[in-house]
């Protein structure tokens, strides 16, 4: 979409103060998507959904360490584990799992299945 905007703004505006301005903003974009990728900005849509709760906290019912999973269309699946802090439903605060979460006492192991990707394992 950057070079059609850049392309329309170079022809349709009339002065070269607004030519400026429009084709720098078109610039700045398209130089943005280069630099991050397309593809990770297309795999970035799709949402990380949690496998299992691996442990509970003790103390606070909301925070959670969970194995998630994100689809990646063709390329597959990422995976990962983190400390998850849930706010409400729709907002959490995600942070990596530290190294000796195991051995610390707040930690209850619970290995709950919730599988919100419905993936099938054998």
């Amino acid at each position: 979409m950057p070079p059609i905007t850049l392309a329309w703004n170079l022809w349709t505006l009339k002065t070269i103060k607004w030519k400026i301005i429009g084709s720098t903003l078109s610039i700045i974009v398209l130089m943005g998507i280069i630099i991050i990728g397309p593809l990770k900005i297309m795999f970035s849509s799709s949402s990380w959904k949690t496998q299992t709760i691996l442990y509970q906290n003790g103390h606070l019912p909301f925070k959670k360490v969970e194995f998630q999973m994100q689809d990646v269309g063709a390329l597959g699946y990422n995976k990962r584990t983190v400390e998850v802090i849930y706010l409400t439903d729709l907002f959490m605060i995600v942070s990596p799992v530290e190294k000796d979460i195991d051995q610390r006492v707040e930690w209850i192991k619970v290995d709950k299945e919730i599988n919100e990707l419905g993936l099938k394992f054998p």
